[in-house]
């Protein structure tokens, strides 16, 4: 049979629930128990391992001291481990005994939340101990409060090796019907290999450091796109621009992906086009990418591509008309 002990408390000489865990390990171990104790409080940097080493264990004793309030972080952040880490189906098979000293209110409180927190994560409960202990000495020298850990030990052996069974809690029920975790889809060695992970700030630094490398990189390149896009087109109208005299006229061109407008601004024989907000135009376009393609291709032209529906405009119609005139694209000119 083993048992393992996790003990949340600061570790402190004069710790009540020192006393009664190491006379639990004492009469555990003259029954032939294999006893395993887990501090929290050196293990503070891997508690999110610890749920790992839960896959040997029959039976656990949860152990902590109420000090102000509560069980106590460092048993909070191991019950959270379980929860989130935890095989359980493995943990539905051990026994869990809670042990509680308090040297201020609120010991029983704690012992149910240690069963609760045990029932809810789909174990098995059995009866702990809680007291309030003003002195340890007090503690050490009452026969009688000996009697009754030793009591609880031999109890807590003979459920385990009897494998008594408990009856359904409540909370077991509702867990299993709104508290059900989201399921990771890792497999138990991914699992434990995550925990270990979570554990090192090395590890977690260096992929704080790895995600914003990827974030800088990736908004270069996206920033390189952006140029590109702003880029689209221009080249191309300037080699099939034909300058018409005395002619004057801006359009304005919105592009299906591209933020930004396409302006043209024609004055005679100088011609500037770029991507931008638009003024006053003579005329607003608006169209595909897959048809400015095609005009600029010297598949299709405007006002065709006005005539069939898959561009639309507004303006003045006349200098519309003149735009493919101004721009004769070949086949070449992409």
């Amino acid at each position: 049979m083993n048992i393992n002990i996790y003990y949340g408390g600061r570790g402190i000489i004069d710790d009540p629930t020192l006393f009664v865990i190491n006379k639990m390990q004492e009469i555990l171990e003259e029954l032939r128990v294999n006893v395993t104790r887990y501090n929290l409080y050196e293990c503070k940097n891997t508690i999110p391992m610890l749920p790992q080493t839960l896959k040997e264990a029959d039976g656990i004793i949860l152990a902590t001291t109420v000090e102000w309030y509560g069980i106590g972080g460092y048993m909070q952040q191991f019950l959270d481990a379980c929860w989130l880490f935890g095989d359980k189906e493995k943990i539905a098979e051990i026994y869990m005994c809670p042990v509680v000293m308090s040297t201020t209110y609120g010991e029983r409180e704690a012992k149910l939340n240690l069963s609760t927190a045990w029932e809810i994560l789909g174990g098995l409960p059995c009866s702990g101990i809680c007291g309030y202990i003003e002195n340890t000495v007090m503690l050490e020298m009452n026969e009688q409060y000996i009697r009754i850990i030793e009591k609880k030990a031999e109890s807590m052996y003979r459920s385990i090796n009897q494998h008594m069974a408990c009856f359904p809690a409540s909370n077991q029920a509702v867990k299993q019907k709104i508290a059900v975790p989201k399921s990771t889809n890792l497999t138990p060695q991914e699992t434990e290999q995550l925990s270990q992970y979570v554990s090192d700030d090395r590890y977690v630094q260096r992929q704080k450091q790895d995600i914003q490398e990827l974030a800088t990189l990736f908004r270069d390149r996206l920033s390189e796109e952006e140029t590109d896009h702003e880029e689209a087109y221009l080249a191309s109208l300037k080699k099939a621009f034909k300058p018409k005299a005395g002619f004057q006229a801006e359009y304005a061109i919105s592009i299906e992906e591209r933020k930004k407008k396409l302006v043209i601004t024609v004055n005679g024989a100088q011609m500037e086009c770029s991507y931008g907000p638009a003024g006053r135009p003579d005329v607003e376009m608006q169209l595909g990418k897959a048809t400015m393609e095609d005009i600029v291709s010297g598949r299709m032209t405007f006002q065709r591509a006005f005539m069939s529906g898959v561009m639309k405009a507004k303006g003045d119609f006349g200098i519309l008309r003149t735009l493919d005139q101004l721009f004769v694209f070949s086949e070449k000119a992409l």
